[in-house]
């Protein structure tokens, strides 16, 4: 089950205030819309279901989100959002100790590639297949989808480091990572095998050695 941290915090006994409890309001929704989501895809996440999940009444879910699609759009943002503030966080921890060199590439293919194994990924994907065929969703999706890309972009860039970043093919590699990472990633939604031994990670990293470090 995921749940974010976006309700604040109030003192012990002190009054809840309005805003407190709207923001409260909201991020139940959206967390019982992800879990819907992730648990019965597009197709099951139905406004009822949702509803049922939140514990709310049918007009605050609708005072919230009048619309079903914007919704599931918000609900997505919201994991993935959460998810690269958490990933950030843990990569730091995990190459703190790393010098700059080809290995800290390597361990950071590695950390990216964990992301598309994680919930917000295929929270995604039920939105993107279900758009190809729903064009109101579609038009709810892009615009969002377009201000994650930014944010993917800008995490990656922290766990890569200023040392990578600054190479004239970073950009490139990036990009090209990225597609392949979700491309490889599809599979995985029905085979049952392990991410760690799956052997585009050899063929990422040496892709990686041979941009950043020229090695044959």
């Amino acid at each position: 089950m995921v749940r974010s941290d976006t309700a604040k915090t109030t003192a012990p006994g002190a009054p809840r205030t309005r805003e407190e409890r709207t923001a409260d309001s909201r991020a139940l929704i959206l967390d019982a819309a992800v879990d819907c989501l992730i648990e019965h895809g597009y197709a099951g996440a139905s406004t009822l279901v949702i509803q049922a999940k939140a514990g709310v009444s049918r007009g605050r879910l609708l005072h919230h989100f009048p619309s079903r699609d914007g919704l599931l759009v918000a609900a997505a943002q919201h994991l993935a959002n959460t998810r690269l503030a958490q990933t950030s966080v843990h990569a730091e921890q995990k190459l703190a100790d790393e010098p700059d060199g080809p290995a800290r590439v390597d361990r950071c293919i590695e950390l990216l590639w964990e992301t598309f194994q994680e919930p917000h990924f295929w929270a995604a994907m039920e939105l993107w297949t279900a758009a190809r065929t729903n064009p109101a969703l579609g038009a709810a999706l892009l615009p969002e989808e377009r201000g994650l890309r930014a944010a993917i972009r800008t995490a990656t860039d922290e766990i890569w480091g200023p040392a990578v970043r600054a190479h004239p093919r970073y950009e490139l590699l990036r990009e090209l990572l990225f597609t392949s990472m979700r491309g490889a990633a599809m599979p995985y939604a029905f085979e049952d095998r392990s991410p760690a031994t799956d052997p585009h990670l050899a063929l990422w990293k040496d892709l990686a050695r041979r941009l950043l470090f020229d090695e044959d």
